[in-house]
C-alpha cells in the first residue's frame, strides 16, 4: 500500500510543483487586482459543481460497487455497470452544462455578490466562467475513468491528469497577447484542459482493456446500489461546498484582492493536502474495500493506521512552516512582477490560518474510508454537515474582525469538527482500530514540529542577515535556508524519536 501512496503522491507532487509554476506565472502576469479577482471565479463556479458531482463522492459510490461487481461476477459485468454510469454522469452534465450557460449572470451573482456593484469586473466574470464552465464535463468523465483505473490498481494517469490543466494554464498565459485580456487567455486554457485530462486517462483505460463504454441506462441491483450510496455522499459533498461557496461569496464583499489573496493562500495549503491526505486516501478506499471483502478487518484497520501515521508525518512540518513564517513564504514564492510585498503580506496571512486546518484536512480522507469502503456514505454525511454549519457560523463571526484569515480559521475549526466525529464514529462501531505503535508515532512527529518550529524561529534572523548579501534573492536565499535547517531538525527528532519509541521503519 505504501508503496501506491508514493507512487500517487508523487504524481501528484509533480502535479502541484506544475501548479506551483501556474500560479508563480499566473501572479507575475495577473498579480491580485479585479482580473484575477474575476478569473479565480470563474474558476472556482465549475470546480465547486465538479466537487459535487465528481472526485469523493463519486469515488465512496462507485469504487465499492465496481469492486463487488468484479468479485462476484467477474469484469465484464462490472464493465458493463461502469458503462451504464458513464451515460447517466454524460446525460446530468450536459444538461447542467446547458443550464449554467444559460443563467450563468445568475450563478455568478450568487458566488460573487460583491462583484455586483462593479459592472465591468462583473461582465468579465460572466464571460470568463461561460468559458470555463464545460470544463466540469470533462472533468466529471475524468473522475468516471480515474475511478475504474484506481478500482485496478491503476493510479498513475489519474494522478497525473491535473499537470495538464497547469501545463495549458502557463501556455495560455505565457500566450496572453493574443487574447482581449490575460483572464481571458486564462479561461481558454482551462476548457482545453478539460479535454486534455479526459484524452489521457481514457487512453490509459483503453490500453488496459477496461475502458468503460456508454451503455443503455437500466436500474439493476448494482445501480440501484450505487445511486444508494451516491445520495448521501453528494449531500455531504454538497455541504463542503457550501462552506466553500460561503468564502467566495464573502470575500467577495471584501476590499479588491480578499479573493486573490486566500486563492494564492489556498493553493500553497492545498500542496501538502494534495499531495498527502488525497494520495493516501485515494489508495486506502480500495484497499481497505478490497480486504473488508476478503474478511480481513485487521488488515484494514492497519493498513489505516500506516496511513494515518505516515500523513500526519508528512503534513506536520508543512503546517509548522506555514505558521512560522508564512510571509516569507509568500514572497519568495510569488513576490515578482505584479504581485507586490503587500499581496504576499495579505495572502501570508491567510495562509498561516489554512496551517490550523492542514492536520485534520489531511486525516479526512483516512477517516472517511473505513465508512466508504463499507459502504456506508450516510454516517459521514452526519460529520460533514456539523463540520460545515459550525464552518458556517464562525465564518460569519470571524471575517468581521479578522477579514480574509477569519474565513481560513473558520475552514479550520469546521475540519476539525468532521475529522473529530469521523474517527469517533468510527471507534464506536469498531471500524478503526488506532494502537500503540500509532500513538507513538504521532507523539514522535509532534515533538518533531515542535523542534522544526523553534528551529526556524532561532534561524530566522541570521538566515535575513546572510541572505542579504544576495539582494535579487533575499527572500528565496532565507526561505531556502531555513528550509534546509528545519527539514534536517525536523527528520533527525523524528527519526531518533522513532527507534527510541521502538517504531520500526519498512527499508522498502
Amino acid at each position: 500500500m505504501l508503496k501506491k501512496i508514493v507512487s500517487v503522491g508523487g504524481w501528484t507532487l509533480v502535479s502541484r510543483v506544475t501548479g506551483f509554476a501556474r500560479d508563480v506565472v499566473m501572479a507575475a502576469v495577473l498579480g491580485a487586482g479585479p482580473i484575477t479577482d474575476a478569473f479565480v471565479v470563474a474558476l472556482r463556479l465549475p470546480n465547486h459543481f465538479r466537487a459535487i458531482f465528481g472526485e469523493g463522492a463519486f469515488n465512496a459510490a462507485f469504487i465499492p460497487t465496481y469492486a463487488q461487481a468484479r468479485a462476484a461476477r467477474g469484469d465484464a459485468d462490472a464493465r458493463i455497470f461502469a458503462g451504464r454510469i458513464a451515460s447517466l454522469v454524460l446525460a446530468v452534465q450536459l444538461l447542467v452544462l446547458a443550464g449554467a450557460l444559460a443563467f450563468m449572470p445568475q450563478l455568478v451573482g450568487l458566488l460573487a455578490p460583491g462583484f455586483v456593484d462593479d459592472p465591468e469586473r462583473f461582465e468579465l466574470t460572466v464571460t470568463l466562467t461561460r468559458i470555463t464552465f464545460p470544463y466540469l464535463l470533462f472533468v466529471t468523465l475524468v473522475t468516471l475513468f480515474s475511478a475504474v483505473l484506481n478500482a485496478h490498481d491503476r493510479f498513475a494517469a489519474a494522478a497525473g491528469a491535473p499537470i495538464l490543466l497547469n501545463v495549458s494554464l502557463i501556455a495560455g498565459l505565457l500566450a496572453a497577447s493574443f487574447f482581449p485580456s490575460a483572464g481571458h487567455a486564462a479561461a481558454w486554457a482551462v476548457a482545453v484542459a478539460g479535454v486534455l485530462e479526459l484524452l489521457l486517462v481514457w487512453w490509459d483505460a483503453a490500453a488496459r482493456g477496461i475502458a468503460p463504454k456508454l451503455a443503455r441506462p437500466g436500474l439493476d441491483p448494482d445501480v440501484r446500489k450505487f445511486f444508494r450510496t451516491l445520495g448521501p455522499a453528494l449531500i455531504g459533498s454538497a455541504g463542503v461546498q457550501i462552506a466553500m461557496f460561503a468564502d467566495t461569496i464573502i470575500a467577495s464583499l471584501l476590499p479588491t484582492g480578499a479573493v486573490s489573496a486566500i486563492y494564492y493562500a489556498d493553493r500553497l495549503y492545498q500542496l501538502p493536502v494534495g499531495v498527502i491526505g488525497i494520495a493516501a486516501g485515494t489508495v486506502l478506499l480500495p484497499e481497505m474495500s478490497r480486504r473488508i471483502a476478503e474478511g480481513d478487518t485487521a488488515g484494514a484497520h492497519a493498513s489505516q493506521n500506516r496511513a494515518v501515521g505516515l500523513v500526519l508525518a508528512l503534513a506536520l512540518p508543512a503546517a509548522a512552516a506555514f505558521v512560522v513564517v508564512p510571509d516569507l513564504i509568500m514572497l519568495a514564492l510569488f513576490g515578482r512582477g505584479a504581485f507586490t510585498a503587500a499581496d504576499a503580506a495579505a495572502a501570508g496571512a491567510v495562509l498561516a490560518a489554512y496551517a490550523t486546518a492542514l492536520p485534520a484536512v489531511v486525516l479526512i480522507r483516512a477517516g472517511l474510508a473505513s465508512f466508504h469502503s463499507r459502504s456506508d456514505t450516510a454516517t459521514p454525511l452526519i460529520a460533514s454537515l456539523t463540520g460545515v454549519a459550525v464552518n458556517v457560523v464562525f465564518k460569519i463571526l470571524l471575517t468581521g474582525p479578522l477579514g480574509a484569515p477569519g474565513l481560513a480559521f473558520a475552514t479550520a475549526i469546521g475540519a476539525w469538527v468532521n475529522v473529530a466525529l469521523l474517527f469517533f464514529l468510527a471507534w464506536r462501531r469498531g471500524w478503526t482500530a488506532p494502537d500503540a505503535r500509532l500513538g507513538r508515532t504521532l507523539a514522535v512527529c509532534l515533538a518533531g514540529m515542535l523542534a522544526l518550529a523553534g528551529a526556524v524561529m532561532a534561524l530566522r534572523e541570521p538566515a535575513r542577515t546572510l541572505a542579504a548579501r544576495l539582494p535579487a534573492l533575499d527572500a528565496e536565499a532565507q526561505l531556502a535556508m531555513l528550509a534546509v535547517a528545519g527539514g534536517l531538525v525536523y527528520g533527525l527528532v523524528v527519526l531518533a524519536g522513532l527507534r527510541l519509541a521502538g517504531v520500526r521503519l519498512a527499508r522498502r
